[in-house]
């Protein structure tokens, strides 16, 4: 089996999905019972708002079934790559900051994780480079979770 085709859940990287939803009420419920009827869990959450829609930012635990869903529902959606980087606590969140902003590497946008395992806090990282962002945070000792880290 080619590399590419067997590679571990262990070095994928973090899948965000950015459903685009009308500005209505019930429509993140919605979204959030058709995952959990599926068995599927949001790990990191982020909802923005504007006049005519909404984008529902998340990280779901198996991104493959996922998108199934989003599919057979006919949910506007794209997916990206983004990182998950782990601070031991809150406190960190300084020393996250400024390693990029040293490396002027720019972040797009973060938030955080609903619920991280041993009680560590986790963000995900929207940067204008992936690669570097997850090498520099790695050197920085922030670890970078992969897609194995976040099934449940």
């Amino acid at each position: 089996m080619p590399a590419e085709v067997a590679q571990s859940p262990r070095e994928e990287p973090i899948l965000q999905f950015s459903v685009f939803a009308d500005n209505k009420i019930g429509r993140l419920n919605e979204l959030v019972h058709r995952l959990q009827q599926r068995g599927l869990h949001i790990l990191a959450l982020s909802s923005v708002d504007a006049t005519e829609c909404s984008v529902v930012r998340f990280v779901p635990n198996y991104p493959d079934e996922t998108r199934n869903l989003l599919g057979e529902h006919g949910y506007p959606f794209s997916l990206s790559k983004v990182l998950a980087v782990e601070l031991q606590t809150e406190a960190q969140l300084p020393q996250l900051t400024s390693a990029l902003v040293e490396a002027e590497v720019n972040i797009h946008y973060l938030y955080p994780f609903l619920l991280r395992p041993r009680g560590k806090v986790a963000f995900v990282l929207f940067l204008e480079d992936l690669d570097f962002g997850r090498k520099l945070l790695s050197e920085h000792g922030f670890p970078c979770l992969t897609r194995g880290d976040l099934a449940r």
